[in-house]
């Protein structure tokens, strides 16, 4: 992933097909090691490729892919009133422990 935000900091800059040697200057600028392997099959597999319509393609496949985030929010919305109970619930307990405590005012039954 560095090695992309590198290549893609490279491009925004204005260098439209940034070289190896180019990605690892700036990585050390920022004191992180590049790994040749992974830095030259990123270089390989976007040479003579737009970076814009590579990252159109990725959204427009990640837009079909079902996330399941509508149904965790609504759920959680459901979720939220049996929390308060829940709460609620645990709140009334303590106090009834601690007014149990109360009851022998301090003194045991084999002090």
């Amino acid at each position: 992933m560095r090695h992309l935000a590198a290549y893609l900091l490279l491009q925004i800059g204005g260098n439209a097909s940034p070289s190896a040697a180019d990605i690892k200057k700036v990585l050390g600028a920022v004191g992180i090691e590049a790994d040749d392997e992974r830095l030259e099959k990123l270089i390989s597999e976007l040479e003579g490729k737009d970076i814009n319509q590579l990252i159109a393609e990725g959204s427009a496949k990640l837009a079909s892919v079902p996330s399941g985030g509508a149904v965790a929010s609504s759920g959680g919305a459901a979720g939220a009133p049996a929390a308060a109970a829940a709460e609620e619930k645990k709140e009334e307990e303590k106090k009834e422990e601690k007014e149990e405590s109360d009851d022998d005012m301090g003194f045991g039954l084999f002090d």
